[in-house]
């Protein structure tokens, strides 16, 4: 757990979703934020269930000591290529877990996103976003791009029509020189393409101003550009952070509420 923050109402970026409650959010990594893959875990309080649909289709570990904890835990896993398994997490999201010795460097490998057409996702990626592409398998209907090699990669999957993104609306987001932003914002106006949020200013209390800004590509994946100067001071590793889960957790009593009033939690 690198930080945990609670928010008392929707964010105005809809961080959490279209959903306007309380929530929470949980960054998780194998290192800082500043050179790491990470991964945002959102709490909406009182949601119990989301819908998933084809758009997101895993992450993929390299790393046997997670294979080796599955196995000792009991956890399900189901091997889907030689020395490559499947693990399910909570609420249905697939981790593919390469049985071979931890990176020195971020053992997140990649992450896969499922695609309507394939050449114009990846013209999207690479032509607009700047993105390199380091495979493109016409055969297999993949492509794998990144900005830097030492860097967790992005995977597009052909899904065989269109693209559902369910109810969980995750996004993909990336750090880059506030400079940047506007003219990421001018460039997606000129091309037509759709901008969820224009430039903006996000307020988290006690902590930095972050700019961001963000985009759709063309099977609606939302990616957000956030100001890297503001983002740094925000995301350092908050050594108090495993504290302030297990408190948190400690004080959502919604479960038992939700129990004793016989009623379930709402499915989004």
């Amino acid at each position: 757990v690198l930080r945990h923050e609670e928010f008392e109402e929707g964010c105005k970026a809809t961080c959490n979703g279209p959903y306007d409650g309380k929530w929470s959010k949980t960054m998780v990594g194998y290192g800082p934020e500043d050179n790491h893959f990470v991964a945002e875990l959102t709490y909406n309080y009182g949601i119990g269930e989301y819908r998933l649909g084809n758009d997101f289709l895993g992450i993929t570990l390299v790393s046997s000591q997670a294979v080796s904890n599955a196995k000792k835990m009991g956890w399900p896993l189901k091997e889907v290529t030689t020395g490559i398994f499947e693990a399910e997490a909570p609420g249905g999201y697939k981790f593919y877990l390469e049985d071979k010795e931890q990176l020195k460097q971020d053992p997140v490998l990649k992450v896969t996103l499922g695609v309507s057409d394939l050449q114009k996702s990846v013209n999207y990626w690479s032509d607009l976003l700047g993105m390199k592409i380091y495979e493109k398998d016409e055969k297999k209907q993949r492509a794998l791009l990144g900005y830097a090699d030492n860097q967790c990669k992005l995977e597009l999957k052909t899904v065989g029509g269109a693209v559902d993104h369910g109810t969980a609306f995750g996004r993909i987001a990336f750090s880059c020189a506030k400079e940047e932003l506007p003219n990421i914002e001018a460039l997606m106006k000129k091309e037509n393409q759709k901008i969820i949020t224009p430039l903006v200013s996000l307020d988290t209390p006690g902590k930095a101003t972050v700019q961001v800004i963000i985009l759709a590509d063309p099977d609606g994946h939302e990616i957000c550009f956030v100001g890297d100067e503001a983002f740094r001071d925000l995301s350092k590793v908050d050594p108090n952070g495993d504290k302030l889960l297990d408190d948190a957790m400690v004080a959502d009593n919604s479960d038992k509420w939700f129990a004793a009033q016989k009623m379930k939690k709402a499915s989004a």
